[in-house]
């Protein structure tokens, strides 16, 4: 899949708002609207490999500093769903819904029925509910907070997470049935990369699985880290000879999670 078929199965521009930020030469960002500058708008939403802005500092209304929500790139959204292999009928669980777009292309591959997605913020929350009832997908939206999941709708086979984390909620883990994949960013807190994990569910109710990347996304609310945490991370990488994010990976249990280098037996 790339960004190209993501396109094809769902329209970008039915899920992205009328009021978009842009950053600025002085780094504000500022608003953007569609009235005023429709071909600028329309170039963002016609991107690739650009994530479109819809939300900064948590909901400021004229110039913030931080990114909080996004559509994110159709060629980011492409890599996510080429490792989370979303099959018709499969029942899946998105933590983030943003604009609702990601949802909608989840829906057109296992069955608008058998998406459920959750985002914390109530304004972005009803926004979503309200672009993709529009469009035609009958998606559940939940108004709540991700890192505990949906329990009412478990278990999925499917997790996918559109926010960055440093740790996996074991809720997760639990929600997914064994054989089940999650896919989830992770914040820069042992590789500069941002590097994308998958891991996989296995019937004693330990996820496993490697990282790729990069997958540079926002971090989920509540694991927000400061920047001492990421220079310090760096450095230890590269202290360690600058390992590819492909040789790390991480294992979630109920007794809590273990990051490693090339095997499970060797803990960063």
């Amino acid at each position: 899949m790339d960004a190209s078929d993501v396109r094809r199965a769902v329209p970008r521009e039915l899920f992205v708002p009328e009021r978009v930020w842009v950053r600025r030469e002085d780094g504000w960002m500022v608003p953007l609207l569609r009235s005023e500058e429709p071909e600028e708008w329309e170039r963002l939403v016609a991107s690739d490999d650009e994530a479109v802005i819809t939300q900064v500092d948590d909901g400021a209304h004229e110039k913030g500093t931080w990114p909080t929500s996004s559509s994110s790139s159709p060629e980011i959204m492409a890599i996510m769903l080429d490792a989370l292999d979303v099959r018709e009928g499969m029942r899946v669980l998105e933590i983030g819904t943003g604009t609702g777009y990601n949802a909608a292309v989840l829906a057109s591959r296992a069955g608008p029925r058998n998406v459920t997605t959750v985002e914390i913020d109530p304004e972005i929350s009803a926004r979503a509910r309200e672009a993709l009832d529009k469009a035609g997908f009958a998606v559940r939206v939940v108004t709540g907070e991700g890192a505990e999941g949906y329990p009412p709708g478990a278990p999925y086979d499917r997790v996918i997470v559109t926010a960055a984390v440093h740790r996996v909620p074991y809720v997760w883990v639990e929600q997914t049935r064994p054989g089940g994949v999650i896919v989830v960013p992770w914040g820069p807190t042992f590789h500069p990369e941002w590097p994308l994990a998958r891991l996989v569910v296995g019937k004693d109710g330990v996820a496993e699985g490697r990282f790729t990347g990069p997958s540079s996304f926002m971090p989920l609310r509540g694991q927000r880290v400061p920047q001492a945490v990421m220079h310090e991370a760096e450095e230890r990488w590269e202290r360690a000879g600058r390992p590819e994010c492909g040789r790390y990976g991480v294992t979630v249990g109920p007794d809590g999670q273990v990051v490693w280098l090339d095997e499970p037996s060797k803990p960063v």
